[in-house]
């Protein structure tokens, strides 16, 4: 199944040189510019950031303002939640795969309504919807 917006509100333009090692990443208005290194553990020098970290920021931010709109739908508020991310990358067959952990902490709820609140979220997510049937994302809620 593929998720097309009814109508483009807004496009991210970025220009990536050279790739994860050596590379360089900017925005088109300048809000965003990286250099790019691998990690020591995959081989690379690190003093930069990487594709994996990029994504997890996204992907945070993303879900963390889903959760939002679900908190609000639901009566309860979100605002102080935060979402830790961990991207894994390794090798799959000839190529590399990722895999996604979330971990979502919602002040003033118990487990197991943090844990309805992520789930309902990781539905409306773009980030989850994207990623869904492709790239094992799991998603725990705990309240705190």
């Amino acid at each position: 199944m593929t998720n097309t917006p009814d109508k483009i509100v807004y496009t991210a333009n970025a220009t990536v040189t050279g790739g994860r090692r050596g590379g360089h990443g900017r925005t088109d208005d300048g809000q965003l510019e990286v250099d790019l290194q691998a990690p020591t553990e995959m081989g690379g020098p690190g003093g930069g950031t990487n594709p994996e970290q990029l994504f997890a920021v996204g992907f945070g931010a993303c879900f963390t303002g889903a959760l939002g709109l679900v908190g609000k739908a639901e009566g309860i508020d979100t605002s102080g939640a935060s979402t830790d991310v961990k991207v894994g990358f390794g090798p799959e067959g000839e190529s590399f795969a990722i895999t996604v952990d979330l971990t979502v902490s919602v002040p003033g709820v118990d487990d197991g309504t943090a844990q309805k609140l992520v789930d309902m979220t990781h539905e409306i997510c773009p980030y989850s919807k994207a990623t869904r049937g492709n790239v094992p994302v799991t998603v725990t809620g705990k309240g705190v």
